[in-house]
This record gives C-alpha cells, structure tokens and sequence, in this order.
C-alpha cells in the first residue's frame, strides 16, 4: 500500500515540509501521523523561525482523508481513531510555536481545507478550489469546522458546508478569509512565497512565537472539542445512509 511521504528541507531558519500522497495528497492515517510528529519536532526545533507547509504535484493540494481506510471502518472505535487525525493535526498546528504559512497549488476537498484553515497565512493560485464535500456521503465537517469557521466565519462556514457538491473558487475564499494572497500561476506565487518568509525568519524569534499564541487565543478547548467531534464523526460513518453512500462512491 502506498503510504506517502513527508519531506522537510531547512534553509535560512525555514522549514519546508512538503507531503505526497498518489491518490491526489489524501492522507491516510501513518502519513497523518507522520506529518503531526514533524510539525510536533520542528516546533521544537531552535534553528527554525518559520514553516511553509506544501503540497508535491501541480494538481490537487489535499483530497483530505484516505476513502480506502473510510470504508474499512467497522465500529465506533475505530471510527473516532480515524477523525481524531485531522483533530490532531490540526491541534498540532495551532499548538506550534512557530508561524505556519500555506502553499496551495490546487484543489482542496475535506480535511485539506481544514489544513488551510490551520495555517497562520495561507498563498494560493486560481487552481485551489475548495470544497467540503462531507454531507454528500452522509457524515459532516465536524473536526474542521472549529478551524475553517474561525477563518472565514459561521456564515460562510454554512454555505461551504451546505453546498457540500460544488466547488468555492479560490477568489471566493480569499474574500472570506481563507486565504491571504492569490495569484494566477505557481511561478508568481513562489516569489511572493520566497520574499514574505525571508522577511518573516529575520523577525525576532520570540515576537513570532508571542504572536502565534495571540492569533490562537481562545482555542485551548480543542483539544477535548476536536476529539468530540472525531466521535460525531466516527458515529456517523458507521450509519446506513454512509455506507450505502460511500460504496456508491466507491463504484
């Protein structure tokens, strides 16, 4: 089974932790865990002031979460064990002392925006539409919805979430909040990338690590919310009309 990778590269007090995955960037649970435990080291890490978390490829950023593990699903248990990855990887990136900037270079279903939505500053192209697409298999947003709604707001959170079939244009979420910069190509992008983290990294370390933790305030009950989510979630999935929904999927 392909299990991915991550790739991390440091260069001038920045980390660039690039993840892969063949079925268009989805992580399944190892390659989730993987990804924690990297933001988890390099939050640690004292010769490291920013991180720029990527995507490989120039299709999708993030399918979100393994379908074939979804489906192999058969009780509660496991159920909640496989929600509470976003859960913690999204607990990972708000908990790190150091500021996360995004690159999304495409599309984003599910758990990749909620990766979105956990970034402290997020760049993106025309490319990166999003969408959660979770009603339509007969689960919802649950573990996410906490971190995208505190970037764009309940209201576009319900839109987002009830228009579960079609895709937001990255313009659209730049508008609410999603994302902080869009541009028409990777080309422009990447410049733009490359001066605001040369910038940042010069910065004082500690005012960085200051800020991250007032840009996070009033988010230290996620660690018990996310995982009562991941529980909805896990409970969901194991209901009739997702079954039916996901071996539809499937075929």
């Amino acid at each position: 089974m392909n299990k991915g990778t991550i790739y991390t590269h440091k260069q001038n007090k920045v980390a660039t932790v690039t993840f892969f995955h063949s079925a268009s960037n989805s992580f399944p649970s190892e390659l989730l865990n993987r990804l924690i435990d990297t933001i988890n080291r390099l939050g640690e890490d004292e010769e490291i002031n920013i991180i720029l978390l990527q995507s490989e490829g120039e299709k999708a950023f993030c399918a979100g979460a393994s379908f074939d593990e979804l489906i192999e699903i058969k009780n509660i248990e496991e159920g909640k064990h496989f929600f509470s990855g976003f859960a913690n990887l999204i607990n990972a990136m708000r908990k790190c002392p150091k500021l996360i900037i995004g690159r999304v270079q495409g599309k984003a279903v599910g758990g990749g925006v909620g990766i979105i939505a956990a970034t402290d500053y997020c760049f993106a192209t025309e490319a990166a539409s999003i969408k959660l697409s979770e009603f339509s298999i007969g689960i919802g947003p649950f573990v996410i919805a906490p971190a995208v709604e505190r970037k764009i707001g309940v209201s576009a959170l319900s839109e987002l979430t009830i228009d579960a079939t079609n895709w937001k244009t990255a313009y659209w979420a730049k508008e609410k909040g999603l994302f902080s910069r869009v541009f028409e190509n990777n080309r422009e992008m990447d410049e733009a990338i490359e001066i605001l983290i040369q910038k940042l990294a010069s910065y004082n370390p500690q005012a960085l690590k200051e800020m991250k933790i007032v840009l996070w305030q009033k988010t230290n009950h996620w660690d018990d919310l996310l995982i009562e989510r991941a529980e909805i979630s896990g409970n969901l999935v194991l209901s009739e009309f997702t079954k039916n929904a996901l071996q539809k999927f499937k075929k």
